[in-house]
C-alpha cells in the first residue's frame, strides 16, 4: 500500500515517547495528510526519566521532556483523542476505541508502551502502595516523600534503584526488598551489583537481598511489610517496582504475531499490512542483537522516528545500538549494546573504588558495555569511551581481552 496524503490517516497509538516522535517525524518528513495521536494519558508526550529522579525531587519540571511544545500539534494539524483502542482490525485497516468509535486508518502505529506488573499479596491493595509510570503516580509519591518518614521498596531494577535513591536523597528512611544478590545484578552481573549495592548502603539504604514481599499489613493504609523469611519492616508508605508488560490492543482480522510484544522487522512492520510497533511494545529484529524488546528512553525516542519513517516507505532498517543511562545519587551509569548473557566480564578501572569500565563477551564477541562514573555519554559525546565501545559493539567486534583491561590502550584504536 502506497502512502498517500489524501488517504486515510496515519494512526498512532499511544501518546508517550514513542509515539510523540513518530507523529513529529510524519509532518519533518514532509506528510500532508491526517495524522490522529490517541492516548490514555492526559497530557502531551514527554520523555519520563526524570520522573524516578528530579522531578520526583522537585528539582525540576517536565517542560524540557516534551517531545514537542503544547501549541506544536494543532499547529501542525494533528489531531489528539483522548481515548484508548480496544481492538485493531488489521483486514479492515479499522480501530475501536474506548468509547465506542471507530477510526480507519491508512497505516498504524501501535506504541502502547507497558503497564505496570502488579504485586499479588495479600495487603497489596492497601492506600500508601504506590507505583510509578504516570505523573499522577509521581506525584502521589511526591506528597509521601516527607523527611524522617519510612518507605519500602519493592525490587531494585533501575526504577527501585533510582526511587530508593531519589527518596533517600529526600530525607526518607528507605529499605529495599528484591529477590537477586544485588541491585540490577540480572541486567549488569554480579561485579557491577556489588558496586551498586555499596553505593546504596553508603547512602543508607537498607538492602533486603534474595528476598521477597509476601503480605502488607495496616488497617486504613499500609503500616508494614512482611517478607519470605518473616520479616516485618515497619513503612509510611511502598513503592513497586517489579517490572511492566506490554500494553496491547486485542487484534481481529489478519494475525498479528504476539511474542514478549508485537513482533516487528528490522523496519518496525509487524505481520499484518500496514501495522507497526515501536518502544516499548515492540519486539524487533535487530541486525547485531537479533531478537530484543527494550524498554529504554534512547529506543522509545529512536524507533518511534524509524517507525514513522518506514510507515512512509523508508526501507532503512533499524539498526541502533541500543544505549541507556541511570543517575543514582552523584553516581551516572552508562550502558550500551544488549547481553542477556555473557562468559566473560572484563574490566578497566577499578570495582573498589566503583569507577570503571566494564565489557560484556560472548565467546569473545563484545555484546555490550558498562560505564560508572566514567566513560562519558555516547549519545551526547561521540567521542568518548562509551562511544568507542558501541563502534566495537556494531562491528561485533572482538578484541583481546588484556587490551580492554589496558588503560593505556585508547578504546577507538580497537575499532577498525
Amino acid at each position: 500500500m502506497t502512502v498517500s496524503d489524501a488517504g486515510g490517516p496515519m494512526v498512532i497509538v499511544g501518546g508517550g515517547l514513542a509515539g510523540g516522535n513518530a507523529t513529529a517525524t510524519l509532518r519533518e518528513e514532509g506528510f500532508g495528510g491526517r495524522v490522529v495521536l490517541i492516548s490514555r494519558e492526559p497530557g502531551i508526550p514527554f520523555g519520563r526519566p526524570p520522573m524516578s529522579k528530579t522531578y520526583l525531587r522537585s528539582q525540576e519540571d517536565l517542560d524540557g521532556w516534551y517531545v514537542r511544545p503544547a501549541g506544536w500539534y494543532q499547529e501542525h494539524d494533528v489531531e489528539r483523542l483522548g481515548d484508548g483502542v480496544v481492538a485493531v482490525d488489521a483486514a479492515l485497516h479499522t480501530v475501536t476505541l474506548d468509547s465506542g468509535g471507530e477510526l480507519e486508518y491508512q497505516k498504524l502505529l501501535i506504541a502502547t508502551g507497558g503497564r505496570n506488573r502488579r504485586l499479588r499479596v495479600a495487603g497489596a491493595e492497601l492506600p500508601g502502595i504506590h507505583y510509578l509510570r504516570t505523573v499522577a503516580e509521581c506525584d502521589a509519591i511526591k506528597r509521601e516523600a516527607v523527611a524522617d518518614r519510612r518507605a519500602v521498596i519493592v525490587g531494585m531494577g533501575f526504577i527501585g534503584c533510582e526511587v530508593a535513591a531519589s527518596l533517600t536523597q529526600l530525607g526518607v528512611q528507605v529499605t529495599t526488598v528484591f529477590p537477586g544478590p544485588a541491585p540490577l545484578e540480572k541486567v549488569l552481573g554480579a561485579e557491577v551489583g556489588a558496586a551498586i549495592a555499596a553505593i546504596h548502603r553508603a547512602n543508607g539504604v537498607e538492602l533486603c537481598a534474595e528476598e521477597q514481599i509476601v503480605a502488607f499489613e495496616g488497617s486504613d493504609r499500609v503500616q508494614a511489610a512482611v517478607t519470605a523469611s518473616g520479616k516485618r519492616i515497619a513503612c509510611d508508605f511502598a513503592v513497586a517496582g517489579i517490572g511492566i508488560e506490554p500494553e496491547l490492543p486485542t487484534f481481529e482480522g489478519s494475525p498479528v504475531t504476539l511474542t514478549n510484544g508485537v513482533l516487528v522487522d528490522e523496519l518496525c512492520r509487524a505481520s499484518a499490512p500496514d501495522i507497526y510497533a515501536a518502544g516499548d511494545v515492540a519486539n524487533h529484529l535487530h541486525p547485531v542483537f537479533g531478537r530484543v524488546r527494550v524498554e529504554h528512553y534512547n529506543n522509545a525516542e529512536k524507533q518511534g522516528r524509524a517507525a514513522a519513517r518506514s510507515m512512509l516507505g523508508s526501507t532503512t532498517p533499524y539498526d541502533y545500538i541500543h544505549s541507556f543511562w541511570s543517575d543514582q545519587y552523584e553516581h551516572k551509569l552508562e550502558y550500551v549494546g544488549h547481553a542477556a548473557t555473557w562468559d566473560e566480564f572484563v574490566v578497566r578501572g577499578s570495582l573498589q573504588e566503583r569507577r570503571l569500565i566494564g565489557f560484556y563477551l560472548q565467546d569473545g564477541l563484545m555484546r555490550a558495555a558498562v560505564g560508572l562514573d566514567r566513560g562519558g555519554d555516547p549519545e551526547a559525546d561521540l567521542d568518548s569511551e562509551m562511544a568507542a565501545c558501541a563502534r566495537l559493539v556494531a562491528q561485533r567486534a572482538r578484541p583481546a581481552p588484556g587490551r580492554l583491561a589496558d588503560e593505556h590502550v585508547d578504546l577507538w584504536s580497537l575499532a577498525t
